[in-house]
């Protein structure tokens, strides 16, 4: 949907305009950075139609002669002009050692820089080693279930959430006919653009199976406690050697790429992060759905999965909760603010009851409390204090 615009974002971004600092816009492949970045075109040739805009994508053919710092300073110095210029760069980590091109730049007080990238290890470290205090950084997620209805132009309802749940949030979906085959076809491709592209090229990995096999596993046990250690000797089981060393530079390859989450546990009384523990979730549920396939079975999973990102997306930090042997799915703090939330299919049973609602009850300070289901509810819905709030409900509402 061309005219949509990707408010959160921008109203982030603009305040930024026309400052000294190296926009860096960072996500997944195909969550919408170029989107965001011809966004941000638009509103500067809005405010300076005479501006001059110099903008590379470096994954058209046309700016492939670009290889290396040097070749983009050239490049970038021959359509320059002497007074403000506009550089836009999209998917700048496939530039070598590009972060010198942006430094020698930036000191030259003409240009406004903006980029984006598909690599954490690469941007964070090269960026901060080299332009520490100069650029910040705007994490783009693939589109959150508000932003769903509207770019698809949807009606707010259960029907939407499920096709939501099933096949995620990435944008160029809304070009496809609403059809399960024609859609995961396209999912399996991005992924396999993300796991050959971003991960298996760039760190030059020859064991793929394994990294195949990993990442299955990550997708078959989104969300369930886990640990290096508890993975090598699950996999040694199905036959597949690998140390818990190995485990985790393959895990960070994937952090790396954006494509999951790895979120630690959290002592809820004293703040302790624990080195061991911690649970895994995806950036995109559709691309997680399309490794393994969507079941209904899976449901909880995908279910924490989206809490989760609703989260980050409202720019939480989340931790998994731990406290006297109980565990609470998520503590979200923002602003000195907290919330504590379970996530629970439904409520049907007492033990189920007892298991979510008792595990909060035993935390005893007064930051607020959820429960979230896909239980049909009225409005205003409690349980001893603790709110109980839609699936959808939740996923409609910022936070």
């Amino acid at each position: 949907m061309k005219n949509y615009i990707r408010q959160n974002y921008i109203d982030r971004i603009k305040p930024f305009i026309n400052k000294q600092l190296i926009k860096v816009l960072t996500g997944q492949r195909r969550v919408g950075k170029s989107y965001i970045l011809s966004q941000l075109v638009d509103i500067i040739k809005e405010q300076e139609p005479e501006s001059n805009i110099i903008f590379i994508d470096k994954e058209a053919f046309e700016f492939d002669f670009l290889k290396s710092y040097i070749d983009l300073y050239n490049y970038i110095k021959t359509k320059s002009s002497a007074s403000k210029n506009y550089i836009f760069i999209d998917e700048i980590q496939e530039i070598s050692e590009f972060q010198k091109a942006l430094r020698s730049l930036l000191s030259e007080n003409i240009y406004d820089i903006y980029c984006t990238g598909s690599n954490a290890y690469t941007l964070s470290g090269d960026l901060a080693t080299l332009l520490g205090g100069r650029y910040i950084e705007f994490r783009i997620h693939s589109l959150s279930f508000s932003e769903f209805i509207q770019f698809h132009q949807l009606e707010n309802n259960t029907e939407t959430l499920n096709r939501y749940l099933k096949y995620g949030g990435l944008p160029f979906l809304i070009h496809l006919p609403n059809d399960e085959k024609t859609i995961f076809e396209y999912l399996k491709n991005i992924y396999n653009s993300i796991f050959f592209k971003d991960i298996v090229s760039r760190y030059q990995l020859k064991n793929v199976s394994f990294l195949t096999d990993l990442t299955k596993f990550t997708a078959e046990n989104c969300g369930s406690l886990f640990s290096a250690r508890k993975i090598s000797q699950y996999l040694k089981s199905q036959q597949i050697k690998a140390s818990p060393e190995v485990i985790i530079n393959y895990l960070s390859y994937l952090e790396n790429a954006f494509f999951i989450h790895r979120v630690k546990r959290t002592d809820i009384e004293g703040k302790k992060i624990f080195e061991i523990g911690e649970k895994l979730y995806f950036d995109d549920i559709g691309l997680r759905n399309s490794i393994i396939g969507y079941r209904k079975t899976d449901i909880g999973k995908i279910m924490e999965n989206a809490v989760y990102l609703h989260l980050l997306i409202n720019e939480w930090s989340v931790t998994v909760g731990f406290s006297n042997q109980l565990e609470v799915d998520f503590v979200a703090t923002k602003n000195g603010e907290k919330m504590y939330i379970q996530v629970a299919y439904l409520l049907q049973n007492n033990s189920t009851i007892e298991r979510e609602f008792g595990n909060l009850l035993a935390i005893e300070d007064n930051y607020k409390k959820i429960v979230i289901t896909m239980d049909k509810l009225e409005q205003g819905n409690s349980y001893k204090g603790i709110s109980i709030i839609n699936l959808k409900e939740f996923l409609s509402d910022e936070i």
